[in-house]
């Protein structure tokens, strides 16, 4: 006799990583291999930042503050509130899966546009809800006017990832106030900013105000971009007392290591430095772009640490792809994020994006 598992299985999508499989992150650096799959920083933490880990690490016999008292604290300074309306968790994700698992029951409704964020088809079988999946419009960006037109008694979570992963557009900040401010009060909206920090069309903390007016507003934030601290998985909310609750009692305790949370704490303290990676991820985003408009492929105007690129069919997807990897450059595949057809490279160091460049010009 087999055991028999959960028919709700069958519904998950099977996660396709960016990185490449079996390799350490230090195999990958002595390899020289160009990962601009998974849109990380491709620059190391802070040296105060090392230290801090360091010093964590000393204690690793001990179990890490279940409040994350001291990151709490920092984020608290960092956005002008309360440390009790700040949820920690092991990466952004965390939070998603639990602010599921909490609101939502059998027949309840998650409504989020597509493609965006590859998490966002876990939830609704997780949860027992429905999904509604919204088509993105013709220039990769939400349709939130179609969204709103989705929301039923029946729906319990709206999400907006934003810039949008894959696609990297952006929604200016007043429109997605206009969209929050339409949206029932019984529904919670979760505003997925991982990229927020790479955008120049708004102050990167413009939606904070907004939080402060909608108490079903949650605005999800990450350290693995901007911060350079992907390896660490720390991400975080700004939230109600009450949203805060609710995702830790559907959690584990202790979510975010000790490591992580000395390392975000730290990050914190050393904000010039963010804004300095921000800087240099931008001047790359524009060679980027350019160069790939040069070889005559479409793009949208990137607002986030990646390019969301037209290729053709998903054939031709597969064999560029390929391509790539055999000459050490790897990006990630559209088909699996929602757009067949299409690629997703994130922006590496100069020397890495020139050699993406080359050999994508080579491939055409």
């Amino acid at each position: 006799m087999s055991v028999n598992f959960s028919a709700k299985l069958k519904q998950i999508p099977g996660y396709v990583a960016g990185v490449p499989v079996g390799k350490a992150p230090e195999a990958i650096a002595s390899e020289d291999i160009a990962q601009l799959a998974s849109n990380e920083s491709p620059y190391p933490p802070h040296e105060a930042v090392v230290e801090a880990i360091a010093r964590a690490a000393s204690a690793m016999n001990r179990y890490p503050d279940p409040s994350g008292t001291l990151l709490r604290q920092r984020l608290a300074e960092r956005h002008d509130v309360e440390p009790g309306a700040i949820a920690l968790a092991n990466g952004s994700c965390e939070i998603l899966l639990a602010a599921a698992l909490a609101l939502c029951e059998p027949g309840a409704e998650i409504v989020y546009a597509w493609p965006s964020f590859s998490m966002y088809p876990y939830l609704a079988p997780l949860s027992g809800a429905r999904e509604i999946r919204v088509p993105l419009t013709d220039g990769d960006e939400h349709d939130l006017d179609a969204m709103l037109g989705e929301i039923t008694a029946a729906t319990q979570l709206v999400l907006v990832c934003n810039p949008n992963n894959p696609t990297s557009t952006h929604i200016p900040a007043a429109r997605i106030a206009e969209f929050v401010e339409a949206v029932p009060d019984h529904v919670t909206v979760i505003l997925d900013e991982a990229y927020i920090d790479f955008q120049l069309n708004d102050d990167p903390d413009a939606t904070v105000d907004l939080w402060r007016r909608h108490h079903n507003l949650v605005l999800l934030r990450t350290f693995s971009k901007a911060y350079g601290l992907a390896g660490l998985r720390v991400g975080y909310a700004l939230c109600s007392p009450a949203f805060r609750a609710a995702v830790d009692a559907v959690r584990q305790p202790f979510s975010v290591n000790a490591l992580a949370q000395a390392a975000a704490a730290e990050a914190l303290r050393h904000l010039d430095d963010v804004a300095q990676r921000v800087e240099r991820t931008i001047v790359e985003r524009v060679n980027v772009q350019e160069g790939v408009r040069e070889l005559g492929l479409r793009t949208p105007d990137s607002h986030a640490n990646f390019s969301w690129i037209e290729i053709g069919d998903a054939d031709r997807e597969r064999e560029i792809v390929e391509t790539l990897r055999e000459q050490g450059i790897v990006v990630r595949a559209g088909t699996p994020l929602g757009g067949p057809g299409h690629i997703r490279v994130s922006y590496g160091t100069a020397e890495q994006n020139q050699r993406f460049l080359e050999a994508l010009g080579a491939a055409l």
